[in-house]
């Protein structure tokens, strides 16, 4: 049986654009992209879990807003359980430690990257919002 894994994603809003960052080749799902975040620690929230990743991940501070999309999403190493929420940079530039490479898009320009098949529904809802 595999196992679930439960994780959070940041959809950083900054100008009208939304931070998006490429995974980098060790890890699984490589070179794909995805909304920066992790793995929700036992005893966390899911929001607890989203500030102290971007802390950890980007070294800025975030404050959340409303969730974007809950997603469950079947990969061969296991089940993938994904809460994304709207985000604000309150502190600090997102900083590459995790990620190869970040840019800022449009709305409308997100479907161009290539998405790892779990945040592919909070890119469908970004884009219906903001319509």
């Amino acid at each position: 049986m595999k196992k679930n894994i439960y994780v959070v994603g940041a959809v950083i809003k900054r100008n009208n654009k939304i931070l998006c960052a490429q995974r980098g080749t060790e890890k699984s799902l490589p070179l794909k992209w995805e909304f920066p975040g992790g793995k929700i620690e036992k005893d966390e929230t899911p929001q607890e879990a989203l500030k102290r990743e971007i802390t950890e991940e980007m070294h800025c501070t975030i404050s959340i807003g409303e969730a974007v999309e809950d997603t469950t999403y079947e990969y061969d190493f296991g089940i993938v359980n994904l809460k994304t929420y709207y985000c604000e940079l309150l502190k600090g530039e997102p900083i590459l430690t995790e990620h190869v490479t970040i840019k800022w898009l449009a709305p409308e320009e997100l479907s161009s990257l290539d998405w790892a098949p779990a945040d592919i529904p909070a890119i469908e809802r970004i884009q219906l919002d903001h319509k």
